[in-house]
């Protein structure tokens, strides 16, 4: 089985491991990721604050190549480029006036979109298309022992619940089973990261980002499927460290990752040294 891959922005450059990772999964599960002809940015959160039909048309760009392409699915790993893919249909089947404009924006550039794509989340693929039995028959190694936390941020499955609940999904939670690890129960599994806040108002963004690790402790570490929340998570360990008063060392991993472990891939596959905080307890939990 093959997918129209959009990699996005950030797993290209700072989160390049949950790129090579995922795809290193899908061949492993019997499957490919090809990435979409010349895609270009999503434009994220930010491109709706400056410009609507420009948010709408960027990602409609590179839906239309899937499409040109033959591909009848898309699959994101970024949770906001999903969510960016994902709105294009909804917004331009109840705006007659706005899809007219994309359709000369595309029209500029020799494409069409014929809204004959359906946009994925990574996720979503691997635990409905691969699914909990198949994950099983692929592995070499059980995660037996690894207490992992799920945390899913906000916008892999809202506001479009497509696949999972918006509140409590457990989507993640049936793959880590599935691995062999040890499944904490996390009340904040969907609650806000801060996402780019940090870089605006980082006191409320590490904020944040404390009460999401300070919930997480007596985990070995946190698996997610969004790389601006990996990011967050990863990176101001030490600042969360001074708003909490104690040390915070948590691994923060993308689910491929995980998954790569438990099916033994190679450590070029995984990236693990990427990471900023350390992964090595777990590597260590799992005697490697």
């Amino acid at each position: 089985m093959k997918y129209a891959y959009y990699p996005g922005c950030s797993l290209e450059t700072s989160a390049k491991e949950y790129d090579v990772s995922s795809r290193a999964v899908f061949r492993a599960m019997g499957s490919e990721l090809v990435d979409i002809e010349d895609w270009c940015c999503c434009g994220s959160s930010p491109a709706e604050a400056v410009d609507y039909l420009m948010s709408l048309a960027l990602p409609a760009r590179s839906l239309a190549t899937a499409e040109r392409m033959g591909y009848d699915t898309v699959v994101a790993t970024c949770s906001a480029c999903y969510l960016s893919l994902y709105q294009v249909g909804p917004h331009l089947e109840r705006d007659p006036q706005v899809r007219a404009e994309v359709d000369e924006i595309l029209e500029a550039a020799g494409l069409e979109y014929h809204g004959t794509v359906k946009v994925r989340h990574m996720l979503d693929v691997v635990a409905n298309d691969f699914g909990p039995e198949a994950i099983q028959k692929h592995l070499k190694r059980e995660l037996s022992g690894l207490k992992v936390i799920p945390y899913y941020g906000c916008q892999t499955v809202r506001p479009y619940m497509t696949y999972d609940a918006p509140d409590l999904p457990m989507t993640m939670d049936r793959v880590l089973e599935a691995l062999g690890a040890e499944v904490m129960p996390y009340h904040h599994k969907t609650r806000c990261c801060g996402g780019i806040t940090i870089t605006s108002a980082k006191d409320v963004g590490v904020k944040l980002v404390s009460d999401l690790l300070a919930a997480a402790e007596g985990a070995d570490c946190v698996a997610t499927v969004c790389p601006l929340c990996q990011m967050n998570l990863d990176a101001y360990q030490a600042d969360v460290s001074r708003v909490l008063g104690r040390p915070i060392h948590m691994p923060v991993l993308f689910l491929p990752q995980l998954m790569g472990l438990a099916f033994d891939l190679p450590a070029e596959e995984l990236l693990l040294n990427k990471n900023i905080a350390s992964t090595q307890p777990v590597l260590d939990k799992l005697g490697l």
